[in-house]
Formats: C-alpha cells, sequence, structure tokens
C-alpha cells in the first residue's frame, strides 16, 4: 500500500511554520542560482543577438577581438571583391571596413572612468545592422566629428546626451544622436565615422570589416578562400558566432563564482531540510508505528517522507524563481573581460534556467530528506508503538 499524497501535504501544512522556514531556506538559494543562470543567460543573449547570421566579421588570424586585430587596405579591398559577398546599392560590395578602439568615460553617479568601446564606421555598416535604429537626435554626418552614442551608454555615462561634447583623440565630438540596439551588445558602444577616427587616434588599419553574404550557405567557401589566400592573414566568423565567442571568459567567471556559492549555501539549506525532517520523525514516532501496524511496509514510508523532503524543494524552488524573475526588470554592467570595455545587459529567465532551478531545489529536498526518511523507515512497529 501507498501513503496518500494528501496525507503527506497535510503534515506539512501541520507544521507550516518550520515548513515555511526550511522552504524559505531553499528558496534563497534557489535565488543565488537562478539569478546566476539568468546572468550567465544575459550575457549570452546579448552578446549574440549583436550578430546577424548572414553578417560575416573578418578579423586578423590570432586576434580574440577587434581591438586586438589589423587589416590592411590592400587586404580590405580584396575581401570585399570576393564573388561571395553581396552588392549593395549603386553596385558596391554590401560591406564594412570598421576601426574599433577603446576610451575613457565618466560613469553617471559615481564620476569613475569606465573603457567604452567607440566604433568607426558608415552608413553600410549601420545598414548591415537592422536591429539598430536611431531613437534620438540623428545619425553623424560622413567626414565630421559627430557621434551617436548607444541607449545603454546614453544611460549610465556623462556627457553623452545629444548635444554634448566629448573629447578625445584630441578633438572634441558631438553627440548628434542615441540608437537603441535591441539590447545587443551595441547598446554599450559610441560610432563615429571611420575615416575621422582613424585620422584621430592615427591608425593606418582598419580593425575589421563586416560583410554581408549574397548566400548564407556560401560561408565555407568564403571562409576557406580567405585562409587560404597568400595574400591574406585574416580568419572569417559568422557575426553571431564572434560575438558568442566574446562572452566566454567573463561567462565562465560568472558561473564559477556563482555555482561555487550556491553550492555553499546549498550545503546549509540541506542541513535545515535534514533538521527539519529529523524533527518531523521523533514527534511523528508513534504515527509512524501506527501505519507500520495499519499494513504500510517500510518502503511506504521511506517514500512518503521522501515525497514530504521533494515538495519541500518544490515550493522553495517555485518561491525561489518567482523572487528571481523580479531581476528581469533589472540591468547589469560589468567589465567584458575579452574587450576590457565595459558591457551592459540584463537578467533574463527562460525555459532552461527555470527547468534547472527547479531541479536544483528538488535535489536539495531529497539529499536533505533522505537520511530522515531511512531513519523513519528502519523504526521497529514495536518500539514506535510504544510511543504512542
Amino acid at each position: 500500500m501507498k501513503i496518500p499524497l494528501s496525507y503527506i501535504a497535510r503534515n506539512l501544512w501541520t507544521r507550516r511554520l518550520t515548513t515555511a522556514l526550511t522552504a524559505g531556506g531553499l528558496a534563497l538559494v534557489v535565488f543565488v542560482f537562478a539569478t546566476v543562470l539568468m546572468l550567465d543567460a544575459g550575457l549570452k543573449r546579448t552578446l549574440v543577438t549583436t550578430g546577424e547570421f548572414d553578417n560575416v566579421t573578418i578579423i586578423r588570424k590570432g586576434s580574440e577581438t577587434e581591438i586586438q586585430s589589423g587589416i590592411s587596405r590592400p587586404q580590405a579591398s580584396i575581401i570585399e571583391s570576393h564573388p561571395a559577398v553581396a552588392i549593395g546599392a549603386a553596385g558596391r560590395p554590401f560591406a564594412a571596413k570598421e576601426t574599433v578602439v577603446l576610451i575613457s568615460l565618466l560613469r553617471r553617479g559615481d564620476n569613475r572612468p569606465s573603457n567604452v568601446v567607440i566604433r568607426g564606421t558608415d552608413a553600410t555598416g549601420l545598414a548591415l545592422r537592422p536591429q539598430v535604429r536611431i531613437v534620438q537626435g540623428r545619425m553623424f554626418r560622413p567626414g565630421s566629428a559627430e557621434i551617436i552614442v548607444g541607449a545603454s551608454i546614453a544611460a549610465r555615462f556623462d556627457m553623452a546626451t545629444v548635444g554634448s561634447r566629448i573629447n578625445f583623440a584630441q578633438r572634441d565630438w558631438t553627440v548628434v544622436g542615441v540608437f537603441d540596439a535591441g539590447g545587443s551588445g551595441f547598446d554599450s558602444e559610441v560610432w563615429g565615422d571611420v575615416d575621422q577616427l582613424m585620422q584621430s587616434f592615427r591608425r593606418n588599419a582598419y580593425s575589421s570589416l563586416i560583410v554581408r553574404l549574397a548566400r548564407s550557405e556560401a560561408f565555407e567557401t568564403f571562409a576557406a578562400d580567405i585562409d587560404t589566400d597568400p595574400q591574406l592573414t585574416n580568419e572569417s566568423k559568422r557575426e553571431q558566432i564572434f560575438y558568442g565567442d566574446q562572452s566566454k571568459a567573463l561567462s565562465t567567471f560568472i558561473n564559477v563564482l556563482g555555482l561555487s556559492l550556491s553550492v555553499i549555501f546549498s550545503i546549509g539549506a540541506m542541513i535545515g531540510a535534514m533538521i527539519t525532517m529529523y524533527a518531523s520523525v521523533a514527534n511523528r514516532v508513534g504515527e509512524i508505528g501506527t501505519l507500520r501496524a495499519l499494513g504500510f511496509r517500510r518502503r511506504a514510508v521511506l517514500t512518503a517522507f521522501l515525497m514530504e523532503a521533494l515538495l519541500l524543494g518544490v515550493v522553495g524552488g517555485v518561491i525561489g524563481v518567482l523572487v528571481a524573475s523580479l531581476m528581469q526588470y533589472a540591468s547589469f554592467s560589468t567589465l567584458n573581460f575579452q574587450t576590457f570595455a565595459d558591457l551592459s545587459f540584463r537578467f533574463i529567465l527562460t525555459g532552461e534556467v527555470v527547468v534547472k532551478a527547479m531541479l536544483f531545489a528538488v535535489i536539495m529536498g531529497l539529499v536533505g530528506g533522505f537520511l530522515p526518511a531511512v531513519r523513519a523507515a528502519r523504526l521497529r512497529v514495536v518500539d514506535a508503538l510504544r510511543a504512542v
């Protein structure tokens, strides 16, 4: 015979205070665990959505970021003339030659300097990123000392509003617009005219070349041609893959730190669940003896107490996930370990995060309740009935 689930749930309700305290401890750990997963999911989504699938980023071989890369003008001309590159307006290759450097801006509120990516591009660069749109002001004019800033930059840094002037590279640059990149990494960048920025920073080579393929399936051929051309020292990646790789170092750090904290906290939560279940067994010795006398086997008692611990884990998991879901309304900024630039992203709650958090909660409940359940199942009927 099996002990009804309603009986198990009623026992938890009878001990509401201890149930609430134990579930609260489990919920706290689940909150930390889920928040870490949400942070990692937000980071990956921010960087992956930065790229377009049919766009290809070309950088110098051995470079991990655009900042470390260099592409000469002759190399850029060879690459953009490849037959796999789409043809844009006026019969010109659909390609953008870009330069990427770091500048320092003062953050609003604490006036602390932070590295910010400034990208030199042109109208084609904007056309290659359809998720980018001007939401305030206008696009910078080619050949001018005008810049536009991402929405995250405008929200977090001084002198990054329309009409403001920012001094860097020994020049004053006027902010003429704010753009929204749909929550991608571009929101944490400043854009200006590529030729003006190269001149101001005394660069004679581009950092990267972005091209749109005429046919998506032509990527493998295009990448092989770039890799084997003796005139080139470059490599190519799909833009989404390229920006996804930029998240690896920071993602690893977030996961290691977050999971370490979760494991430490979970030990305390499991001990709390174990104490609660041991107390439950001690207070219900007579009840356990009665169940055994009525014909319920040791296995049924073991299962009942494990189910009780599992329900504790489920309750704690649901509470923890619900509280963690509120973090979606907050944004987070930190240093990207790949580019050493400030990067802003949001907490993202996905179905995968919910499943992992609930599984973690259930495991904590079962581990914490296993030994007390074994203790209850091993009670002798005669000894248990003496407590009645």
